[in-house]
């Protein structure tokens, strides 16, 4: 398998990104509620091959059948999770062969805070797979422990408490379209502290030296997407100084994530109630950084409408 190359540049100048020329592997892998299926469902909307629960044990053979006939399976999408229990103990071992082998594969991390997965266990009426005889906490937390080296390697984290089964999907399809992922897909996302701190973000800027619209009576109403609100957080206080630094100092990061072949990550922007501040920066940065090559970018405001 290889990996992404690029194309010449166009009549723009910018560069954009290509499907490899042979098999693309995914690893889906993450928390149990964090909402696997539901990833595995939207990439089979998108011409993936999909194999639930596969044994770990079994990467390194269906790697090399996929390295052996690209034609047949061009995009393959292997999700495993811990029901395998003692085989899940190995995947580790099995990853690093891959690599070893020279295959190349990429893994997606489902994630979500640990009362949205109470939540979503009690909902389902279901135990967790861990749980044993103890509690659904006793069991996320066992997974937890179990998956912590997964997660801080995999390429994509990707935080599902607060989306719902559609937006899960949608987000999934930002990823891995018909085209194949982009060179570098990344989320600005605005958030307020004191909801907490997103669990997904790669980096995390805090804009509360920002006065606060709150505390003007006309723009108290209003969010960071309206013009008025935007105009005065942007225009004095340090704002578009800030972002002009922050940017000039996420490029060489930016560029480290291309050539490690990581194609995702999350840049969040805070505040304190995620309505004013934080909204109007993540949308000029997110504006800014789309326009550096070979990246684009998308918008999420994690708390908007929250107060």
């Amino acid at each position: 398998m290889t990996e992404h190359q690029e194309t010449p540049a166009g009549d723009d100048g910018t560069l954009t990104a290509v499907k490899p020329v042979e098999a693309e592997l995914l690893v889906v892998t993450g928390m149990s509620g964090a909402g696997r299926s539901t990833a595995a469902n939207a990439l089979e909307d998108h011409g993936w091959y999909v194999i639930e629960n596969l044994p770990p044990q079994m990467l390194g053979t269906l790697a090399e059948l996929v390295s052996r006939m690209p034609a047949a399976l061009p995009k393959l999408a292997v999700v495993v999770d811990v029901r395998g229990k003692a085989l899940f103990a190995d995947i580790r071992e099995s990853l690093n062969a891959l690599s070893a082998a020279g295959v190349s594969y990429r893994v997606l991390f489902l994630d979500a805070s640990d009362d949205t997965l109470v939540r979503r266990f009690e909902q389902g009426r279901r135990p967790h797979p861990l749980q044993q005889d103890g509690r659904i906490l006793d069991g996320i937390a066992a997974e937890r422990a179990l998956l912590a080296d997964m997660k801080a390697q995999a390429e994509m984290v990707l935080d599902t408490t607060a989306l719902n089964v559609h937006e899960l999907a949608s987000a999934v399809t930002e990823l891995f379209s018909e085209t194949g992922p982009v060179v570098l897909s990344l989320t600005v996302m605005s958030f307020g502290f004191k909801y907490g701190l997103p669990v997904d973000a790669n980096y995390v800027a805090d804009v509360r030296f920002i006065p606060n619209p709150h505390w003007i009576p006309q723009l108290r109403p209003l969010t960071g997407q309206d013009a008025a609100v935007s105009d005065f957080v942007l225009k004095d206080n340090g704002a578009a100084e800030f972002v002009d630094r922050y940017v000039h100092a996420l490029e060489p990061v930016l560029a480290g994530y291309r050539r490690e072949n990581k194609h995702y990550a999350t840049i969040a922007i805070g505040c304190t109630g995620g309505k004013h501040r934080s909204v109007a920066v993540a949308i000029e940065l997110a504006k800014r950084l789309s326009q550096l090559p070979r990246v684009t970018t998308s918008i999420r405001h994690r708390d908007l409408g929250r107060e």
